[in-house]
């Protein structure tokens, strides 16, 4: 039936965690709060090794508010800097990439070497006197880890270890990502009107898969399909059993049946969801990483990757671009009807509603929202409140189950 405005406003008759309030995409202060306490506390995916694979290469990117360039060092080290100028606080990498020995500032052209150090003061005389001296003027270092070839940074220098904040996480994917060396054949990115976790559920909540008319066509129809259970793990990640796709089902479209990643059965898809907001999916012979980065609470860059086999031939590369653009290219198949939905949420979310549902439950199948009250639960742990009742209002007007 439908509801009167006192209804609709009104707590979901539902267990506390089985619900999420809207505030928590829209309110400019919990967005504030998400950045320090949760974003600059954990782990970030950055970039793929290979994109840096060069001494000297480098990577520029901003995140929290900071602007960041990633480096392989002289020692072939991958390391990340803010990208400031100690000086006078100038950007200091003015290019998305490239290579540099040294990174020369074009504001006063002071420079530094791939370790941080600065290692020229233009007429350093003038600081003979009251300082500082160049040794003194090193960019500040940001924590670096790689693992399986993906690069993570955090703020916090007191974080866990990427080792132990990832856990298991990646073990369905360790061999695709480590068996033979990758590199990326596939970058774009653009940014949504959504909030920036709203891409990251859609990732994890394969209910939305019978959105896709391609997904009804092929993948909701593979044997086996509801068949799988859904692993959360630690600190909020998520993974899915592989299961076999049959792409044929589509006019046009061939099956994975060759050239698939190390470690998978032809046409198989894997999926591992990295809390707070890093995505990789394996559909056979594409393989795709997708990041957020908050810019406001309802502006979110995304950023979507390609990779490949280094040994791949021109054909077999030009097999996964193809299979790789099918689905998630800029005019793929089903990424931009993702950003359809969570830009149409987002319009709910800001100007109309109250609460989302996420109380499905189906045995930890893949359509339960068992991954959605796992990933809220480990948000709540972090910002120390629950995401059905961010700002303590649920108690005045009765709570939840």
């Amino acid at each position: 039936m439908p509801r009167n405005a006192k209804e609709w406003a009104g707590v979901p008759d539902l267990p506390a965690d089985h619900f999420i309030s809207s505030e928590v995409y829209r309110d400019e202060g919990i967005f504030r709060d998400e950045q320090r306490l949760l974003l600059e506390k954990t782990w970030k995916f950055a970039c793929h090794e290979s994109e840096v694979e060069q001494v000297g290469d480098y990577r520029t990117l901003s995140f929290c508010g900071l602007p960041l360039v990633v480096i392989r060092g002289e020692d072939n080290r991958i390391r990340t800097f803010v990208n400031v100028c100690s000086h006078r606080s100038a950007e200091l990498v003015r290019a998305p990439r490239g290579n540099a020995r040294r990174m020369v500032c074009f504001f006063h052209l002071w420079a530094y070497d791939t370790y941080g150090n600065c290692v020229n003061q233009t007429r350093d005389i003038g600081y003979e006197e009251a300082g500082p001296k160049k040794e003194a003027c090193g960019l500040r270092s940001i924590r670096t880890e790689v693992n399986c070839g993906l690069v993570f940074i955090t703020l916090d220098d007191d974080a866990e270890t990427l080792e132990s904040f990832l856990a298991d996480s990646l073990d369905t994917l360790r061999e695709a990502l480590t068996a033979e060396p990758l590199e990326l054949f596939h970058y774009h990115s653009f940014k949504v009107r959504a909030n920036w976790k709203q891409w990251h559920e859609t990732n994890m909540e394969l209910y939305h898969e019978w959105g896709h008319v391609v997904n009804r066509q092929q993948g909701l129809n593979s044997p086996g399909y509801h068949d799988r259970r859904i692993s959360i793990g630690k600190n909020g990640h998520l993974s899915l059993p592989p299961y076999r796709v049959s792409y044929s089902n589509i006019p046009g479209w061939e099956d994975r049946d060759s050239n698939n990643f190390p470690g998978l059965a032809p046409g198989e898809i894997r999926a591992v969801d990295l809390f707070p907001n890093t995505s990789i999916i394996i559909r056979g012979t594409a393989m795709r990483i997708d990041t957020s980065t908050p810019i406001s609470p309802s502006l979110t860059l995304m950023e979507f990757r390609g990779l490949g086999l280094k040994s791949d031939t021109p054909e077999v590369r030009a097999e996964r671009i193809r299979n790789h653009n099918q689905y998630w290219g800029p005019f793929g198949r089903t990424q931009p009807e993702d950003g359809f939905f969570i830009e149409s949420v987002e319009q709910g979310n800001r100007h109309a509603a109250q609460y989302s549902i996420i109380s499905r439950r189906e045995n930890l199948g893949a359509h339960d929202d068992a991954a959605l009250r796992g990933y809220y639960a480990e948000w709540s742990r972090h910002m120390g409140r629950p995401a059905g009742d961010p700002k303590g209002n649920v108690s005045a007007e009765g709570p939840g189950k």
